[in-house]
């Protein structure tokens, strides 16, 4: 099914469309996959907002199972003034702080500094030539630019001075889904995406920040250091403006509403309650103190899929329950859901990467997922292991005057690990599916996948290390280095030591 796109310039409309044909809808058409999350908050935000929300996890049930028409968030839209979402409004933007015109006029820049993807950290060329590049955006690119500014922006400096409203304007904070990974439930159309997501509003509905100068909305000023301030509602939560943004229209050449210039300034920082603003956030400890799943540039996405399902299995409040609380699917085989995780990689204040992942989850199934998935990941992590002692081994025998200097880059010549890691994602993805197929009626769903997964990575780690001592050149050194790699490797994956389905076998 084709996606609506927002027009930013009339985006009650664009909205309200999206809210009509919900449940015609599969997918939101965004850039990226921090746009989507953005784009779903601010539909979340909107549902609060019109009071579009179950008010029980009881009755949250009954909206995913009936299918709960979205038609009065539709409707509240239709009902709000014109002027109030108009991008472009002189003394209310949408989404925007009208208090930077005179920061537009003196330090705005082109439009590559509001996509995250391309402005780098806001300063990223000492002679600013790529922010000054003339590339206007259509109105509904920056206005989903600008929600994901919002909400992932990194923390750095800004590109502005601070003599107009305040230095404070120049410390930029990072964004509230900054440094963690966003888990969205998906379903099979928008509809019912929205609908897992959202859960028994906190607070009052009418706490939605369209403008950052919306009368009777008190903000925080940049003289000062401010402090954190605690949202007031679910909808100011989601709608919060993490940035001071101000865009600047202009005309296309076939007269279409553009974005020439922007600003970008900082914006509200928050104080989150775990409890009640980070209802999807999936914790590991981190020395001894409980943290959110972040993005790793080290460690694969996928890889941490086990801390989803073990959320789904364990929780007793919050997202994760009332996921775990649905019954069984009774709309054919397969997958009706699959937990999104977004993060965005960033070097310090330098944005890297998009990470994402999605992966099944069936209604009675987050303790086989959850199990399949660990123990894959376990498999994974003992092969990539296998590989680097293989590696090491080799290099140590081939090159056996090389200086400590040297070693790493002799081992990583060696070390079949970065090859072998890309390709062990699919079949992990594959086991998972597998396992939905097998359904929890099934006595045993996992390890019959587990074992074929296992044999499947086996195969692929021992061709990607032969390959590479493939590499050394032919003499007796190098083939008692290779022999030597290859002994060791067959006798890690076969040792007692080896995860049992390595050698065949069902894991206790």
């Amino acid at each position: 099914m084709p996606a609506v796109a927002l027009d930013g310039s009339t985006a009650h409309h664009s909205l309200r469309a999206l809210f009509d044909r919900a449940d015609e809808l599969a997918a939101l058409d965004c850039s990226s996959p921090g746009e989507n999350v953005a784009v779903v908050e601010y539909l979340l935000a909107i549902c609060f907002a019109s009071g579009t929300s179950p008010s029980s996890d009881e009755e949250w049930r009954d909206w995913v199972a009936d299918g709960r028409d979205l038609g009065s968030a539709a409707a509240w839209l239709s009902d709000q003034p014109g002027d109030s979402w108009d991008l472009f409004h002189p003394q209310t933007p949408l989404s925007q702080n009208s208090n930077l015109a005179r920061d537009l006029r003196e330090s705005g820049t082109g439009t590559a500094q509001l996509v995250i993807e391309h402005a780098g950290d806001y300063n990223q060329h000492f002679d600013h030539h790529h922010l000054e590049r003339d590339n206007p955006l259509p109105a509904a690119d920056a206005f989903r630019a600008t929600l994901t500014q919002h909400v992932y922006a990194p923390y750095g400096r800004a590109r502005m001075p601070g003599r107009n409203l305040g230095a404070r304007i120049t410390n930029l904070a990072a964004g509230r889904l900054t440094g963690r990974i966003r888990v969205v439930v998906l379903g099979r159309t928008l509809g019912e995406t929205l609908r897992l997501n959202l859960h028994p509003s906190v607070g009052p509905a009418d706490h939605f920040n369209l403008s950052w100068n919306t009368p009777g909305t008190e903000r925080r000023g940049f003289k000062e250091r401010p402090e954190p301030r605690t949202p007031r509602s679910s909808a100011d939560l989601h709608s919060a403006l993490g940035r001071s943004v101000l865009l600047r229209p202009a005309r296309g050449p076939r007269g279409q509403i553009t974005v020439d210039r922007v600003v970008i300034g900082a914006g509200e920082i928050l104080a989150l309650d775990p409890e009640l603003h980070l209802q999807d956030a999936v914790y590991k400890g981190v020395n001894g103190t409980p943290k959110p799943l972040w993005p790793s540039p080290t460690r694969a996405l996928w890889q941490e899929a086990h801390a989803l399902y073990s959320a789904v299995k364990d929780n007793r409040t919050g997202m994760y329950a009332r996921l775990r609380s649905l019954l069984r699917d009774s709309r054919g085989t397969g997958a009706p859901y699959h937990l999104w995780a977004v993060g965005l990689l960033a070097n310090q204040t330098l944005p890297v990467a998009w990470t994402h992942g999605a992966y099944p989850y069936a209604p009675g199934m987050a303790r086989h997922l959850h199990l399949a998935s660990l123990r894959g990941s376990d498999i994974a992590e003992y092969l990539a292991w296998t590989l680097k002692k293989a590696a090491t081994m080799a290099a140590g025998t081939a090159f056996p005057a090389m200086r400590t200097a040297d070693e790493a880059g002799q081992v990583a010549r060696l070390d079949a690990r970065w090859t072998f890691w890309p390709a062990a994602q699919q079949p992990f993805h594959e086991l998972l599916d597998e396992v939905i197929e097998r359904g929890p009626d099934d006595d045993d769903p996992v390890s019959g996948p587990l074992i074929a997964y296992a044999a499947d990575l086996l195969a692929t780690a021992r061709t990607q290390m032969l390959r590479r001592l493939d590499t050394l050149p032919p003499g007796d050194r190098n083939h008692r280095a290779r022999a030597g790699a290859v002994r060791l490797f067959d006798g890690a994956v076969t040792s007692a030591k080896a995860p049992a389905e390595l050698r065949g076998e069902t894991s206790t």
